[in-house]
């Protein structure tokens, strides 16, 4: 069988500036790939982060190297011989080996005729809502963007925290959303003993959890916090392959897996049965994506328990679609073949 590919680089403007406690980002570029049998077409997307060491133009570096991988194999279905001999000339890059991953899991679902879950098997009924994040601004910023995201349907919140003035921040957005749930996000803004503090305050105002408090390379520290906090812990920065699972275990409550962070489909997967095997609850995030990866994800949603999939929603506009998310529902029964990712 032969096989076309191909990818491009996307400048996606953000609907709102976005900053978090690492700084501020006003776009996102992305880089989109297409897999062809000549009939169907794969899309997949790379959204790269600096913090695990990659960006656009290493995506775009390694990009031909892995594209030639997949000619060479020439039959999509195997994806578990592409995706070894990808990880074997390409170690690293796991937002590029990504969307290699992406664009090929929609084509094989296509050429079947049938959605990408169907494919693996799972069920689209009561899945998770995903999140809507609320980035750091000034404490009216934040209460008016609390605001918008309530009336747009959306009642589940993630706020971003790591300020002086986390307490307030949290209480502005409780005031405005008072039946929202609302989790946290520190992104290893807090020392250990300053997180176990700044928890009790926020379990006041019925936080549901709380993601990375401290650095990923303190794995202590987040195994201190987690023995003294009065809310659950999620590991973010902390979880990354397969192999960070059994550490997690040991120093949080939740697993959260992101895609553009352990380099496929079937990676994850795969973190998200060693996650329950550990008595892990499991979460599936995202960075500030398109929907050409972001649809994919949302097929995931039957194996978790948090879904923070919102990456599309905080864009000023996604030249493609995606799965519905109807008020923070994940509508998987609206794709009909592949994940559901289409250009507008």
């Amino acid at each position: 069988m032969s096989l076309e590919t191909g990818f491009e680089r996307v400048i996606l403007p953000l609907e709102f500036p976005f900053t978090i406690s690492r700084g501020t980002t006003e776009e996102t570029e992305n880089v989109i790939v297409r897999v062809s049998d000549g009939r169907d077409e794969g899309i997949g997307g790379a959204a790269p982060s600096a913090h695990y060491g990659e960006t656009v133009d290493t995506v775009e570096a390694v990009l031909p190297t892995l594209l030639e991988t997949v000619e060479g194999v020439g039959d999509p279905h195997q994806l578990e011989r592409i995706e070894r001999r990808m990880r074997e000339r390409v170690n690293l890059n796991p937002a590029a080996r990504c969307a290699v991953s992406i664009a090929l899991h929609d084509l094989v679902a296509k050429r079947l005729g049938l959605p990408l879950y169907r494919c693996w098997g799972l069920d689209p009924e009561d899945l998770p809502e995903t999140s809507y994040t609320i980035g750091i601004d000034d404490v009216e910023s934040m209460r008016g963007k609390t605001a918008t995201a309530c009336e747009r349907g959306y009642s589940t919140l993630k706020v971003k925290l790591g300020t002086e003035r986390d307490e307030e921040i949290i209480e502005t957005v409780r005031d405005e959303a008072p039946e929202a749930t609302i989790r946290v996000d520190a992104n290893e803004a807090w020392s250990p003993r300053e997180a176990v503090r700044k928890i009790e305050a926020l379990a006041e105002f019925g936080v549901e959890f709380v993601e990375q408090p401290v650095p990923a390379e303190n794995p202590e520290g987040m195994a201190f916090v987690r023995e003294r906090s009065a809310l659950p812990i999620a590991a973010d920065e902390s979880c990354v392959t397969l192999s960070d699972i059994p550490q997690v275990a040991e120093i949080a409550d939740i697993a959260n897996v992101k895609l553009m962070k352990c380099g496929s489909l079937r990676e994850a997967r795969a973190m998200f049965a060693a996650a329950r095997a550990h008595g892990l609850e499991t979460m599936l995030g995202c960075m500030t994506e398109s929907n050409a990866s972001i649809a994919a994800a949302c097929h995931l949603a039957p194996l978790l328990d948090y879904a923070d999939l919102d990456g599309s929603l905080l864009l000023a506009d996604d030249p493609y679609e995606g799965v519905s998310l109807p008020e923070g529902g994940i509508d998987l029964a609206s794709v009909e073949r592949g994940t559901g990712a289409s250009v507008r």
